[in-house]
């Protein structure tokens, strides 16, 4: 049934062109926005700014709720291939979501939920059912004021479920983009009804600094800039990306061009770890310009502040410390894009440092080694651990198995996420076990030894079916092995998982007489979670994703062990 409140601000949108729902209770300035948006080109680090902004306003004691919107008509991030868009990073809710809902979780210490995530699809598809159910009453659903309309009550009601002083929207690409352009209209909508003094615009852009040239070029910056100026919205604050700090020069000139302060024309450049970025817009006063602009009342006391800025120095000045390096095997099938291990490569430079150590990364394409065109003892050469990664389908899986047959017969410590386990076990099956055609029926649907396989029992257990197990899930860790020293002993964890296949039961008896242990299951049902060989150095494969739950200062124990065990594998 239609609310007695939406009847209201629906008939009022038949009588005139407002159409702009509230969340029940909801009073203007009770939460302030700002709005992080693109120019000139994608991939520029917008979420590492509205991360490193929120962590600011963190340490003066503000509540903080990021949001991401992606223009893409996907309902969520799950079905994008690593080659298209990156990572998927999964929500303790299942949520498949965009890479940059890692860098919230892991700066600002949150576990988000489905409400901080919206695309042009999930956006579009609850128009539908809402217009499919009669709750427009008969107006004809248009862009303006329907679409953008839903778009304010999303982040309003981020704002009421979350309680947050502010909330920070970062809006996807670019502006100019066309897919963008229905949330920039609903950012300056936002502006025009919260009022200025509790709605904050920053875009970034990029500073060209072309080698043949060897100077800052600020042309395309200024035109990115005046995409945003044509849309009727005039940023607060311009960061200026660049290898190199930005001159003042190039700072002044985007100053004249886009009416911004030049104290407010910021260089955002490249440095040691994205960590250390809170710190440059500390430096900036974007904080405090933030602050004034919307009215903020500090909640922290001042000692308050400078402790929590004290702790989280004291971590990043470690970054800037580490001498020693260990080298580490990335055993994979997306490793041209890195973006596609994102979050693995966040949890390696979260245990490296705590272990006061650099983690180098060598890549390894799976299929080059599965076709023969480079061999296994030069691809783990000078290696001191190796992660086989996550990765879905049959591409490079026999690459894989190859690897892990040298990884465990000459003792180098292993670490298997996911799909990576599944190829461990089965390499196991094949060359200890003697299941000669051991398999998944993910590569051979047809295999007679389905070691990895999606079981009727389990698809009657948890809905699994076809679709993904997905989000955050309770295992039981077994007494007495490396997986529960590394847990703290704990007896009941809970980790993020993605996957659709399994360790088929039929086979864990004749695994485990080989030497195998089972050291994390579900705790009611036989669907194994953690394996590993007690015999060697380290050696350990799970079914979920610890890499989802590492943040920094608080590292997830399968990296912080495993890292250890690399540093100790250096000094034989």
């Amino acid at each position: 049934m239609v609310s007695d409140m939406l009847k209201k601000v629906v008939k009022k949108s038949i009588e005139n062109e407002f159409y702009s729902p509230f969340p029940e209770n909801y009073k203007k300035g009770q939460a302030k926005y700002i709005i992080v948006l693109g120019t000139v080109m994608s991939g520029l680090g917008k979420g590492i700014f509205s991360s490193s902004l929120g962590k600011l306003l963190q340490f003066k004691g503000f509540k903080v709720a990021p949001i991401k919107f992606d223009g893409y008509l996907n309902e969520d991030a799950g079905t994008l291939n690593p080659f298209r868009h990156g990572e998927v990073f999964v929500l303790d809710d299942g949520t498949e979501t965009d890479m940059d809902l890692g860098t919230y979780e892991r700066f600002l210490n949150l576990n988000l939920t489905e409400n901080n995530y919206l695309t042009n699809g999930k956006l579009f598809s609850e128009i539908l059912k809402k217009e499919r159910k009669g709750e427009y009453l008969g107006r004809d659903v248009q862009v303006i004021p329907h679409v953008t309309g839903e778009i304010k009550l999303f982040l309003r009601n981020l704002a009421m479920k979350t309680k947050a002083d502010v909330v920070i929207l970062e809006v996807g690409g670019t502006v100019g983009d066309l897919e963008n352009m229905f949330c920039i209209e609903a950012a300056r909508e936002l502006l025009y009804e919260e009022g200025k003094e509790n709605v904050s615009i920053i875009a970034l852009t990029y500073v060209l600094e072309p080698e043949f040239l060897g100077e800052q070029k600020s042309k395309a910056a200024q035109l990115g800039i005046k995409n945003i100026l044509s849309v009727g919205i005039q940023p607060d604050i311009i960061a200026c990306r660049c290898s190199n700090p930005v001159t003042n020069k190039i700072r002044e000139k985007i100053s004249v061009f886009s009416n911004v302060p030049l104290n407010k024309v910021i260089s955002l450049h490249d440095v040691q770890s994205i960590y250390l970025v809170p710190e440059i817009l500390k430096r900036a006063k974007v904080d405090e310009n933030i602050i004034k602009k919307l009215n903020l009342k500090r909640k922290n006391h001042f000692k308050e502040e400078q402790e929590e800025i004290k702790q989280w120095d004291a971590w990043t000045e470690k970054i800037q410390e580490i001498k020693k390096e260990i080298t580490i095997g990335m055993i994979g099938k997306y490793t041209a894009l890195r973006d596609s291990y994102a979050s693995i490569i966040k949890a390696l430079e979260h245990a490296g440092i705590s272990h006061n150590v650099k983690v180098k990364k060598k890549w390894i394409e799976t299929t080059y080694i599965e076709t023969g065109e480079k061999s296994i003892e030069n691809a783990l050469k000078d290696i001191d651990g190796v992660i086989v990664l996550p990765g879905f389908g049959k591409r490079g899986a026999e690459g894989k198995i190859k690897c892990l047959k040298y990884i465990r017969e000459n003792n180098i410590p292993f670490l298997g996420i996911c799909f990576g386990m599944q190829m461990a076990v089965i390499e196991f099956a094949r060359n200890v076990c003697k299941i000669k055609n051991a398999n998944s029926t993910e590569i051979n649907p047809e295999t007679k030894e389905p070691i990895i396989d999606i079981l009727p029992e389990q698809k009657k257990l948890e809905s699994l079916g076809g679709n993904m197990r997905l989000g955050g899930k309770k295992i039981e860790i077994k007494p007495g092995t490396r997986a529960f020293e590394l847990y703290g002993k704990k007896k009941i964890i809970r980790e993020r998982f993605r996957h659709r296949y399994e360790v088929n039961p039929k086979y864990i008896s004749t695994l485990e007489s080989k030497g195998m242990v089972f050291s994390g299951k579900h705790p009611k049902y036989p669907i194994m979670q953690i394996m590993e060989l007690p015999d060697k150095r380290f050696y350990i494969a799970c079914q979920f994703h610890p890499e989802f739950t590492s943040k920094p200062v608080i590292c997830n124990p399968l990296y912080l062990g495993f890292v250890n065990a690399a540093i100790e594998y250096k000094k034989r």
